[in-house]
């Protein structure tokens, strides 16, 4: 089935799920403008989720969805308010989705699992899932190995429901190039940190549009867990520490808190400011509805 057709929506564009930044401001913007708003769970107990999720109704009578970063120790309790709210559509990633899937398709809800290869994008085929997202090394936040332009063709090819694209794309021709390697659509992120209604600080929307090709690292690599984020002083000490074989400990020390330190404090020296590779493309701070109709024009 068609990507706009499954998630009735008018472009076939899902905002990436942002940890703890894409909350109910920017779902609502980018639902009323057309693609699929994302609410991030990253963070959140029932009470908040549910607040999130009436206040986005309360915005939007769009389709809307919720991320689920299936790390997280609280996600029966998530997945409860999911079912309870009668959630159209939900993401998964950092894990399988298999425990919840049932209880989450039985209620209606699409289910979208974002895969780092082909062989998850089949096992998620077989589970039942509605669409994938193939997310390229090029993303911010946590990655794979594959890059989109090697991933997207390959999970094309491999399985017979619609392939979203992710992963390096911010304008048209990203939009473009993603149907060509066969996607039906695409998963968008570092373009939104960039959107006027999405709640960060104005340091962190100054470093992604100030920022150039060279502008992000990988750290997590020695812990199993690759993140992309911008360079600053605490991602070029993590990477100089990882190079010379710190700890483990050490690392999840520099690092835990980090996140929070970027998105409400704007702590441009400690905070981890997560953003992909393709943070060179963007240079303006506009409305999120402006970047959708420009991607689509």
């Amino acid at each position: 089935m068609n990507i706009t057709k499954l998630l009735n929506i008018k472009y076939p564009l899902i905002q990436g799920s942002l940890a703890r930044i894409s909350r109910h401001e920017l779902v609502s913007a980018v639902s009323n403008a057309g693609g699929l708003g994302i609410l991030t769970s990253v963070g959140m107990d029932q009470a908040e989720l549910r607040a999130q999720i009436d206040t986005i109704r309360n915005e939007t009578d769009q389709p809307f969805g919720v991320n689920l970063m299936l790390q997280q120790p609280n996600i029966p309790e998530l997945v409860e308010v999911l079912v309870e709210k009668r959630v159209p559509v939900v993401t998964t990633g950092a894990g399988t989705p298999a425990p919840y899937f049932e209880a989450l398709h039985e209620n209606g809800t699409k289910v979208i699992p974002v895969i780092p290869n082909v062989e998850i994008a089949q096992k998620m085929e077989q589970l039942g899932v509605d669409a994938v997202v193939a997310e390229g090394m090029e993303s911010g936040g946590h990655i794979g190995q594959m890059t989109t332009m090697t991933l997207v063709p390959q999970v094309a090819d491999a399985v017979n429901i619609p392939v979203i694209a992710a992963g390096g794309i911010a304008d048209r021709r990203g939009v473009a190039a993603a149907l060509v390697l066969g996607a039906q659509g695409v998963q968008v992120g570092t373009a939104f940190l960039a959107a006027e209604e999405t709640p960060i600080s104005s340091i962190y929307k100054q470093m992604v549009i100030s920022a150039n090709d060279n502008s992000t690292a990988i750290t997590g690599i020695t812990l199993g867990d690759p993140v992309r984020s911008l360079k600053n002083p605490l991602v070029e000490k993590i990477v100089q520490l990882e190079q010379s074989g710190s700890t483990k400990q050490q690392l999840r020390d520099l690092l835990d808190g980090s996140l929070k330190k970027a998105v409400y404090d704007g702590d441009a020296a400690d905070g981890s400011f997560m953003a992909g590779q393709i943070a060179g493309e963007v240079n303006e701070i506009k409305p999120a509805a402006e970047i959708i109709s420009e991607m689509f024009s």
